[in-house]
């Protein structure tokens, strides 16, 4: 069930970038909105640029050498804005005009593509940070309400008929297979979609983490119909 609403217990609201990466996570709060709504055509950006496979990486001397409208020219300078504002604060972010996503079908019954709920891992204290400024948004779901894949009973016996090894490397394999980072919606799950223009601060699994990582998935594309997001 898709919700909406930015109210879940582990969502926390801010009005500025500023806040945004200053306020720390804490309790069950792990995902961070900056509401806002943007002006600009970004559809000219991406109908301006030119076209790379499923996923073209812009940066900001493509952006500047489009020739844009008044409203296009008003979308890129929103994107430009946000790129340095993430750069300066020591992100390194990624514009990407998408297709879609590969999709993984080596195991069917357990995809490790980005459509499906998981967490982001890092060897270090990092945050994941995003905004859809065109095309479908992406996800997320309460810790509560996700239940990691590996624990289902009958995923964790299929995995366990893959696996080829002694049972004592069973969860190194999980973990080097990514396994462990995926996680599916219990019943009646409210979903929360992130919106177009709003930039997310979602945390991540790392040592010194506080909080849980938050649970998000990539949207299924309408066909046709690029997205243009920033990542990092």
């Amino acid at each position: 069930m898709l919700n909406s609403s930015f109210n879940a217990k582990s969502i926390t609201h801010v009005t500025n970038f500023h806040d945004l990466v200053a306020t720390p996570f804490a309790g069950a709060i792990n995902a961070m909105c900056w509401s806002r709504t943007l002006k600009g055509n970004f559809a000219e950006i991406i109908e301006k640029v030119t076209l790379d496979g499923n996923i073209t990486a812009l940066e900001p001397a493509d952006l500047e050498a489009l020739q844009l409208s008044e409203q296009g020219n008003l979308a890129r300078e929103v994107l430009l804005n946000d790129w340095n504002a993430l750069t300066e604060y020591g992100a390194q972010p990624a514009l990407n005009v998408i297709k879609y996503y590969e999709r993984d079908d080596s195991f069917p019954l357990f995809p490790t593509d980005v459509y499906s709920f998981h967490v982001d891992r890092s060897p270090v204290a990092t945050d994941t940070f995003l905004c859809t400024y065109y095309g479908e948004s992406s996800d997320i779901l309460p810790n509560e309400q996700g239940v990691q894949k590996i624990l289902i009973p009958e995923m964790r016996a299929a995995l366990k008929e893959l696996y080829d090894g002694p049972e004592e490397g069973f969860e190194a394999f999980l973990n080097d297979n990514f396994f462990d980072l995926h996680y599916q919606p219990k019943p009646g799950a409210q979903i929360i979609n992130l919106g177009v223009g709003n930039l997310w601060r979602l945390a991540v699994d790392h040592p010194e983490s506080k909080v849980l990582p938050c649970l998000h998935r990539a949207p299924k594309e309408k066909p046709g119909e690029s997205r243009l997001l920033m990542i990092c």
